[in-house]
């Protein structure tokens, strides 16, 4: 009972990182502090992704609420706006600065067009803040854990090459060793690639969201140009 209790204390992982090479050791902190980050960056990007869709739902549902255009402006904070609140606010800053000088209609409209795409790419830039960190994390992780694992058995190999008798007690230890290296890559990479994954179908849905109420916009604007061009031929 005695010797099986040593046995798994010695084929804990925290042993084994202890008896592993210093090479192997790097990469096991390297890939420890990788997981780390990705599973600060799932929170802190899930958190997020969900306060956009609020803020989206509660912006568009005070937007078709009938409020006045320019009350609404007015609402909507000129310091770094987000969301749909961020496209809003260039269409309609574009819109009112093009109407009293424009020659038709169709230069108003495409200038709003363009104001909106460009306050477009800023969220989409916005909303996929650290998502290539994780993307890296999952494509690079198994890896860096591999190389961990093949550097590991190598030294293992290099040391028993001059040992006249080798067990498998003997070699059990030290493959194991090299092995947990390519766990752990396994570790940091699975849940950042899932995460990745998630998150970006999360971005894409709101950017189609982002880009519905952009042409509702243009629509409405288009409308309320041609009402007043009716206003003044009448």
């Amino acid at each position: 009972m005695h010797n099986e209790v040593v046995v798994n204390e010695s084929m804990s992982v925290f042993s084994l990182f202890l008896h592993s090479g210093l090479v192997v050791q790097l990469i096991m902190l390297l890939l420890l502090a990788a997981s780390v980050l990705s599973w600060v960056l799932i929170f802190q990007r899930s958190f997020a992704l969900r306060r956009d869709a609020r803020e989206l739902d509660a912006f568009e549902e005070e937007f078709w609420s009938g409020i006045d255009l320019n009350e609404l402006y007015r609402e909507v904070p000129a310091d770094n706006p987000q969301g749909g609140a961020h496209l809003f606010r260039a269409g309609f800053r574009e819109f009112n600065r093009l109407l009293p000088k424009a020659r038709t209609h169709n230069a108003v409209l495409e200038g709003v067009e363009r104001a909106m795409r460009v306050a477009m790419s800023r969220e989409e830039e916005r909303m996929s803040t650290h998502l290539s960190v994780l993307a890296i994390i999952s494509s690079s992780a198994v890896y860096i854990g591999l190389f961990g694992t093949v550097w590991g058995i190598l030294g293992t190999f290099q040391a028993l090459g001059g040992a006249q008798q080798v067990s498998l007690g003997t070699i059990a230890p030290a493959i194991a060793e090299a092995l947990v290296a390519t766990a752990m890559g396994l570790f940091a990479a699975i849940p950042a690639n899932i995460a990745y994954n998630r998150l970006t179908s999360r971005v894409d849905h709101l950017m189609v969201r982002l880009e519905n109420f952009a042409e509702e916009f243009h629509g409405f604007l288009h409308r309320n140009l041609q009402n007043r061009g009716s206003g003044d031929q009448s």
